[in-house]
């Protein structure tokens, strides 16, 4: 009981996790804006107190202009102790004179000091206006480098955070892959040891009773015995090829996809007419039987489900070029929106009560991760029914990677 509901909470995450990576989403623009608005009031405190500085600073050099006698506190405590914020003081003449914090780097010449002094004053005049004293001297001034740097603080460490999430996402999403491949692998590897031994009982006995007296009697129930004995056969060869890496080779696509529809007919509702249209018989491409059936098969009872037993599905095989192969399944069934056709293929994704909503999924990792291919909903309208698309690689695409491989090689 505590497994099934830890299945169901896993694909309830599975169902819900576009909702739940939007909501990461909106906290992680809350948290930045947030941080960002924080550090701007810091950096408005900051300037406000830079201008206190400067203004107390323009006071004392007033007061020191008019008071000579025991200046010390005033030169050592207030105007000696601005260390941080660069200022420059102009005389009623427009001469720059005094300056303190400009860096020149190594330009000693007085001229080029003076070009220095220029270019600090355009940029003091950009960003604030000059205090002026009673002796009509201007204070011309701008942020510490301090102040600059914590305004750019909150951007930078964004980026950062955003470099590190995104790489931190990579790296994680494609360790879960990893982690999911390998308990793939295991799981059907696992399953096709545990079939084996009663599938081989079952062919035991199957034989037996051929060559036995009750054959006459019962052959044609003895016969569809055989047939879901190979078919449970054939199930285990595809969990075996899913656990290994499998076969892919040219194969006629018409006669794999009309042996999987002759498997399914009798098995399904009577009510369900299926067709294949092949234009061209003897389209060949590049896959591997036992996977590519079930995928038709998967996709096909998904229709199925979706018609409620009663409605058609027909497929069409159609050689797009030399280098692809296309097959269409379309089905008469409840149709779905559009902004659902990328959902169905996700984990636990299921319009079903009693559905796991792992057919579909199946049937996109076969196709994509064996055979490098395709499989998407083409269209879809409610009311209507639905077409899937399976895009598959031709024979001559392969003979071209064939060659360039060989020719790279040599």
């Amino acid at each position: 009981m505590r497994n099934t509901l830890q299945e169901i909470a896993t694909l309830d995450f599975y169902k819900n996790k576009n909702k739940i990576k939007w909501l990461i989403f909106i906290c992680s623009v809350v948290i930045s804006f947030g941080s960002i608005y924080y550090t701007n009031n810091l950096v408005e405190e900051l300037k406000e107190r830079e201008k206190r500085q400067i203004e107390l600073l323009a006071r004392a050099l007033e007061y020191a202009s008019i008071y000579t006698d025991n200046l010390t506190f005033i030169n050592q405590e207030i105007i000696q102790q601005n260390n941080s914020i660069p200022l420059i003081i102009m005389d009623q003449f427009g001469s720059p004179g005094e300056y303190k914090n400009i860096n020149f780097g190594k330009k000693t010449s007085e001229e080029d000091k003076l070009e220095v002094l220029k270019t600090e004053l355009l940029k003091m005049k950009e960003e604030y206006e000059p205090i002026q004293m009673e002796n009509g001297s201007f204070i011309f001034y701008r942020n510490s480098e301090l102040l600059t740097s914590l305004r750019f603080y909150p951007y930078v460490q964004l980026a950062v955070i955003i470099v590190f999430g995104i790489l931190a996402y990579a790296v994680f999403n494609q360790s879960k892959i990893a982690e999911q491949n390998q308990v793939w692998a295991g799981l059907t590897k696992e399953t096709a040891h545990q079939l084996g031994t009663p599938i081989a009982s079952l062919m035991a006995w199957i034989d037996y009773l051929k060559n036995s007296p009750v054959w006459e009697e019962n052959k044609e129930v003895i016969q569809e015995m055989d047939k879901d004995v190979v078919k449970l056969r054939m199930v285990t060869e595809r969990f075996s090829s899913i656990g290994s890496k499998p076969v892919i080779q040219s194969e006629n696509v018409f006669a794999v996809v009309d042996d999987a529809i002759t498997y399914l007919r009798p098995r399904i509702s009577s009510k369900v007419e299926m067709t294949v249209n092949g234009y061209a018989k003897d389209i060949e491409a590049m896959i591997n039987k036992p996977l590519f059936e079930w995928v038709i098969e998967n996709i096909c009872k998904n229709a199925v489900d979706a018609m409620r037993g009663q409605g058609k599905i027909e497929i069409d095989i159609i050689k797009e070029s030399e280098q692809y192969v296309i097959v269409d399944i379309s089905d008469t069934g409840k149709g779905m929106e559009k902004r659902m056709f990328k959902r169905v293929f996700n984990p636990g994704f299921s319009t079903r009560k009693r559905g796991w909503g792992l057919g579909l999924t199946l049937a996109k990792r076969i196709i994509e991760g064996y055979h490098q291919g395709k499989v998407f909903v083409k269209q879809s309208e409610v009311g209507k029914g639905t077409t899937f698309r399976i895009i598959l690689k031709g024979v001559k695409e392969q003979m071209d990677e064939n060659t360039k491989d060989d020719f790279f090689s040599f």
